[in-house]
């Protein structure tokens, strides 16, 4: 056995092995030996903002219905996923989840499975304080709101759409509602909005919320990132640093994407993903359906595997259990981002799903 380098923790691995020398174990197992036991649930490309790090202000062209998976399809692979391949945590997101009509359908079908499955849901948070209490209701634990300012004319110009107060009393609702932790998801850019690390913070502590820092990705539409426009996560502690004392949080990290801290000795937190500059893809725990039935094993990943084509072709639900184990399989070491040789996605992330 070798162990390679891929700007992550070392991975042990031997030569490329293809599904066929796969164990025979029903879990979602890949050649290195990581097990996929949460699944992102994407339930729409749609979007009603337009921030200009993630889609042109006139959008993008969204999937035709018929192309999306309807609820019935929907929810049959949420249950082969958790029925016959171990998924235990399922994450819904978009685009917009809050856009999909039937949302709180799916989610409650999902909420009825057993073993029951932790849920969560991303959202922008402008429609949230409507749905809220429906959701909960639905069966969802959580929510993660992605906010990148608390200035409302910065929010109108990094979204081309004037809705901060619309968020802001989503957060609440969802507070009220009991979905927690309400943790916020920021995404800090050079020149935009780099200095609101700490007013973010202070917002989130106010608020009883929890916030993590996103390092900014490529996957844009326009293939325009720039990782000099990117505030990593040593200069995001360093920004936090000038305010509040942050010591390691203790809690083993596990396979969860955030590195914690403890605020002024906690117990409040805040955490920091850095996808790109501190990989930790040699702990990745999952996996991701497309809302058009398509099963992809890395965010960043080139290559899909079709189960809609399958499933409406007729397929049993073992066969679509196997060939998400197969494509499961196949997957990558790594992202890659830092790799020589690096392509971004062909589709953004408003089509993939976070």
């Amino acid at each position: 056995m070798t162990a390679v380098q891929l700007g992550m923790p070392s991975i042990a691995t031997g030569p490329p092995v293809g599904p066929a020398g796969r164990p025979d174990t029903p879990a979602l197992l890949d050649s290195y030996g990581r097990v996929a036991t949460d699944l992102r649930v994407s339930v729409t490309d749609r979007c009603n903002l337009r921030c200009t790090y993630c889609m042109p202000a006139e959008g993008l062209d969204w999937l035709a219905k018929p192309e999306l998976l309807d609820t019935g399809e929907l929810v049959r692979l949420i249950e082969i996923a958790v029925h016959k391949l171990g998924i235990t945590e399922l994450r819904f997101t978009g685009g917009e989840p809050l856009l999909r009509k039937d949302l709180e359908e799916v989610l409650g079908a999902a909420a009825a499975l057993r073993p029951r499955p932790l849920i969560s849901l991303t959202t922008n948070g402008v429609g949230l304080v409507r749905r809220a209490e429906g959701l909960a209701a639905a069966g969802v634990d959580r929510v993660n709101v992605s906010l990148d300012t608390v200035r409302r004319d910065r929010y109108a110009e990094l979204t081309r759409r004037d809705r901060l107060p619309d968020v802001l009393a989503g957060l609440r609702a969802a507070k009220a509602a009991g979905l927690d932790p309400v943790k916020v998801n920021a995404v800090l850019m050079r020149g935009v909005n780099e200095d609101e690390a700490v007013p973010l913070l202070e917002f989130c502590l106010d608020g009883g919320y929890e916030l993590r820092f996103i390092e900014q990705m490529p996957l844009d539409p326009q293939h325009a990132w720039d990782r000099a426009a990117m505030v990593s996560g040593p200069e995001i502690l360093a920004a936090l640093r000038t305010r509040f004392t942050l010591d390691p949080h203790t809690a083993e990290r596990g396979a969860a994407p955030a590195e914690r801290w403890l605020v002024n000795g906690g117990p409040a937190t805040v955490g920091v993903i850095a996808s790109v500059s501190q990989p930790f893809c040699a702990a990745c725990d999952r996996t991701r359906l497309t809302a058009d039935g398509q099963i992809r094993s890395c965010l960043f990943g080139t290559h899909e595997t079709d189960l809609r084509g399958a499933l409406r072709a007729g397929a049993t639900d073992e066969e679509l259990a196997e060939r998400w184990r197969a494509a499961m399989w196949a997957k990558p070491a790594g992202h890659g981002i830092n790799e020589v040789g690096f392509a971004q996605p062909v589709r953004p992330m408003s089509a993939i799903g976070g």
